[in-house]
């Protein structure tokens, strides 16, 4: 007697870094009905949980959102400025170097925080930690050429 389930769907993974005027367009939408919602719509993409980070311009001075994965660790939040892999720093991770003082919005709670990267041992690990729950970032780590994928701690 023939099997009649359907057949397996293979999963792969097509790699695609989104250009970076496509990630602030996707960005926009997704700050906009994350702050209408207060976080109903936006707060987990891709199996990630999102959180919106403001840093203020290191040139400009004005406020820029991003909704970014956050993740919590050792009684830390944490977030990673892997950019999807490109070879380059996000504009929000140069300027919280520029001004460590951040907001931050989970859900519809809006706090203040000061953020400082991760160095060391302590980097180390809640790096391996992050990628053991979420292998796409060892992936990045292929994308982004000699870049040091940086872990930011927001205290």
């Amino acid at each position: 007697m023939a099997d009649s389930s359907p057949p397996a769907r293979r999963r792969f993974f097509i790699p695609w870094v989104p250009k970076p005027k496509t990630m602030k367009r996707i960005g926009r939408l997704h700050i906009q009905l994350y702050q209408r919602t207060r976080g109903l719509l936006g707060a987990r993409a891709d199996g990630l949980d999102i959180f919106l980070l403001t840093t203020t311009g290191r040139k400009s001075g004005v406020d820029r959102t991003v909704a970014i994965p956050y993740f919590r660790r050792e009684g830390k939040l944490l977030t990673i400025a892997s950019y999807g892999g490109n070879k380059k720093n996000p504009a929000w991770y140069i300027n919280l170097r520029a001004n460590p003082d951040v907001r931050y919005q989970i859900g519809g709670e809006v706090q203040r925080g000061t953020a400082r990267t991760a160095t060391g041992e302590e980097r180390q690990r809640l790096w391996d930690s992050v990628a053991h729950e979420h292998p796409r970032f060892k992936r990045y780590l292929k994308w982004c050429g000699d870049r040091e994928i940086p872990v930011v701690v927001i205290d």
